[in-house]
């Protein structure tokens, strides 16, 4: 594929009649023909800076000889969707930006892409397309928000929802819940702590697809905008050495993100796209290999929600690089991968030091020996379900209770801000996996209005949809089968006892074989019959969590 098929014959006249429509000149278009996927758009605050980054990519570009050209994307904003029928329209939108990146790079045959992402979704789409349209490529995001500040403290989105569980519990006034609105989301960029944005623009560094710094130089940041013109010189130097995405993401790459994801405490919800963008690569990652790397992975890093660090802490302390080195010391990474720099990982992170040691802990004194993600398997999810144990509070890491059992998030978050959960439960959420929900919603208000109130350390919740990585506690989302699937969490009966055991990954429904089988004849499955529209078409072609909700074509 290239744009050269523009420039040569009487045959393609009308294709070079429509670029001087454009107002490309004959120079322009003899030159390699650079794809600028932005991002932008004035709704999602970690997009709102995006044009700004894709005018100094096109300088790069330029600079380094080539002719860009720019097209859309489109994001989701997590946050304004949370809670709501908008949030069955986030994940979803993975493949829609997948799909849609795929068709506008084959159909005018880019000869290089850059991709402009920032927030959930809309990273692992772009590296989906990457994987398929398949030349040379790199990412630069628009990069973190600021953290918050709130009577004298750092703060960031998570600790906005959980206000609201406060004032819920009587513990925040409207005066107070009033100042973090005002206070927590202080600038541009994808929300200030470890969430799932930042887990996938900190992956992609690791990966090789971005240059370093991608995942945490600060929106603000002049810094920013030089990272974004040097990415655009750089892909003109991939394009040069014919460097493709699949030259770069391997499957050695793919295990060093698994290893970095759980040295930093990534969201849980990478344990849907790291699988999804291999996928794409011809990679097979299933959930025990998670398992597996986590076991000799130190975790290194609590940032929020873990922590109280941000991720504009991460940055000052040497960003993914110093974890990555940190790692190397154990022989954890495998530094011989090729990455967009034109150079193997292994230079790329030599000699980067760990400035910080309260926020990378050095790998001889790491927070725990093992990894930030679990995957629990047993009878309420044989095949598997998922944690982000390095923001689950010790005395939650093995727990026995009574399940509260609700078909929707709806009508959980009613019966959590109506008193009726209390230090015990635990809250079984279900019919919002990929296919029941559709669009496995992200459960950050039930669990934020949990952590809100002061429950966090006592009360666990399961789900067959997904949390936020702003969501801190024993929240265990993924649940795989699903209920709508015949998982046996579409069983569950309140007052069922469940045992979890997150250091031996383990998670039982303590009901007998017989009596599920039972319940099977008598319990009805409940499928929405009501789906319109895109939704429809999604509910009847995804898979499940365990395989990364991909699109069964």
């Amino acid at each position: 594929m290239s744009s050269n098929f523009y420039c040569d014959g009487v045959d393609k006249a009308p294709q070079r009649s429509l670029l001087n429509a454009l107002g490309m000149t004959k120079e322009e278009m003899q030159r390699p023909m650079v794809g600028i996927v932005s991002s932008y758009n004035e709704i999602v605050p970690g997009h709102m800076n995006i044009d700004k980054i894709v005018e100094a990519v096109k300088l790069g570009v330029a600079m380094a000889g080539g002719t860009p050209v720019v097209f859309p994307a489109i994001a989701v904003c997590d946050g304004i969707a949370m809670g709501h029928v908008g949030m069955k329209y986030s994940l979803v939108t993975r493949d829609l930006i997948a799909d849609s990146t795929e068709c506008m790079a084959l159909a005018h045959h880019f000869d290089a892409l850059v991709m402009i992402p920032n927030c959930d979704k809309n990273v692992p789409g772009l590296l989906m397309a990457a994987a398929r349209v398949n030349v040379p490529t790199i990412f630069v995001s628009g990069g973190p928000m600021l953290a918050g500040h709130v009577k004298g403290k750092k703060t960031s989105l998570s600790s906005m929802f959980e206000a609201v569980g406060s004032y819920s519990a009587g513990k925040f006034t409207l005066e107070d819940v009033e100042e973090f609105e005002n206070k927590a989301c202080p600038t541009c960029g994808s929300c200030s702590g470890m969430y799932t944005a930042n887990s996938m623009n900190c992956l992609t560094e690791v990966l090789g697809m971005g240059l370093r710094g991608n995942g945490t130089i600060p929106a603000v940041y002049s810094d920013r905008i030089k990272l974004a013109k040097h990415a655009g010189m750089a892909v003109m130097e991939l394009y040069r050495k014919n460097i493709r995405p699949r030259d770069i993401m391997t499957e050695k790459a793919f295990e060093n993100a698994l290893t970095a994801d759980m040295a930093l405490g990534c969201s849980t919800n990478s344990m849907l796209h790291l699988p999804a963008i291999a996928n794409e690569c011809g990679i097979k990652i299933n959930l025990d290999m998670a398992n597996e790397v986590s076991a000799r992975t130190p975790n290194l890093c609590h940032l929020a929600p873990a922590g109280h660090a941000y991720m504009e802490d991460l940055n000052e302390a040497g960003g993914v690089y110093a974890v990555l080195n940190e790692l190397t010391k154990k022989n954890l990474i495998h530094t011989d991968v090729m990455t967009c720099t034109g150079k193997t990982l292994g230079e790329n992170i030599s000699g980067v030091i760990n400035k910080n040691h309260d926020i990378i802990r050095p790998i001889e004194s790491p927070y725990s020996e093992t990894g930030g993600i679990a995957v629990l398997r047993g009878n309420l999810a044989p095949d598997g379900c998922v944690v982000k144990r390095s923001a689950v509070a010790e005395e939650m890491m093995q727990h026995k209770g009574p399940a509260k059992v609700f078909d929707s998030e709806e009508d959980a978050i009613a019966a959590i801000k109506g008193g009726k959960i209390v230090a015990g439960d635990i809250v079984v959420i279900r019919y919002e996996g990929p296919a029941g929900g559709p669009g496995m919603r992200e459960m950050l208000s039930p669990t934020s209005a949990i952590a809100g109130m002061g429950l966090d350390k006592e009360v666990a919740l399961i789900t067959d949809g997904r949390f936020s990585g702003a969501t801190r506690g024993a929240a265990i989302g993924h649940v795989s089968p699903e209920a709508v699937s015949g998982g046996n969490i579409a069983f569950v009966k309140d007052g069922d006892i469940i045992s979890i055991d997150i250091p031996n990954y383990r998670i039982n429904l303590e009901v007998s074989d017989e009596e599920l089988s039972e319940r099977r004849k008598t319990m009805e499955i409940k499928v929405k019959t009501d789906l319109t529209g895109y939704l429809r078409r999604y509910s009847k072609m995804v898979a499940s969590a365990d395989k990364g909700a991909i699109i069964n074509y």
